[in-house]
């Protein structure tokens, strides 16, 4: 009988019962129901911690309270609350586990971890204007692939000053750009801009998101989802850079 007292103490503690909760729980089971002074005296614990137990063991639905100070008595409950108790920590543990995959891929974001790409999003014009803001803190020249149409559409009364205080800032730009007559347009400010431009056709090289990269990073603007990403590793800036190189030598071939 002993052993299997043990047994029981164990099994409860193991689906996450206190050893004091066992002592009381197995103690109010054995005589069925009692005062809290019959109660400790059985479980062997101080009358204070008696009516701390049973008010846990209540909240649980394990004891029910029948009757008024000083002639109440707590009655043990069917054990098959037990399984009811722990189908409801795994529903309202179930909700956690759900709530934090939401946010895992966002904290994953912001973890800092030695030599680890970080990647940030923004969203909306707002978020696009941060991604280039960003660009102006660039100690080296932009490389880009960029679309002007594309860009004046998404963020029409922002680039005029941006251009100016990319060029005041000193950060000068190499852009592979569609042929398209707002790009050629543009393209008549290139000296005061700071930028160097190579044409690609247009019916062939339309892309949409304009790609900067500069120092260890990897500015992309979506324009048709409205996302601005920065992605800042020093290999993978130092592969596009290369990438970016060879596109260049491209795009110049289409001049002959």
């Amino acid at each position: 009988m002993e052993n299997e007292n043990i047994d029981l103490k164990k099994s409860l503690e193991y689906i996450g019962f206190s050893e004091k909760e066992v002592a009381v729980y197995l103690a109010l089971l054995s005589i069925g129901k009692g005062t809290v002074t019959e109660i400790s005296r059985k479980a062997g614990i101080n009358r204070p911690t008696g009516y701390h137990i049973l008010a846990s063991l209540s909240s649980k639905e394990l004891v029910k309270i029948s009757g008024k100070e000083p002639k109440q008595e707590y009655i043990a409950e069917s054990p098959d609350q037990i399984e009811k108790l722990l189908q409801n920590k795994i529903e309202e543990n179930q909700k956690f586990i759900n709530e934090a995959r939401k946010i895992i891929p966002e904290l994953k974001s912001i973890h800092n971890i030695t030599d680890r790409p970080k990647v940030f999003f923004y969203e909306g014009s707002e978020g696009l204007e941060k991604v280039y803001e960003d660009t102006l803190t660039s100690h080296e020249p932009i490389r880009a692939y960029a679309t002007v149409d594309d860009m004046h559409k998404g963020l029409s009364n922002y680039f005029p000053e941006y251009y100016k205080r990319r060029a005041k800032a000193g950060i000068s730009i190499r852009a592979i750009i569609p042929e398209t007559e707002i790009g050629i347009e543009r393209s008549t400010h290139d000296k005061e801009e700071l930028r160097e431009v190579e044409f690609v056709p247009s019916d062939k090289y339309y892309f949409s998101p304009e790609i900067n990269i500069y120092d260890n990073k990897v500015m992309i603007a979506s324009w048709r989802e409205k996302l601005g990403i920065i992605i800042e590793s020093e290999e993978i800036a130092d592969a596009m850079k290369k990438i970016y190189e060879l596109s260049w030598l491209g795009a110049k071939q289409f001049k002959k």
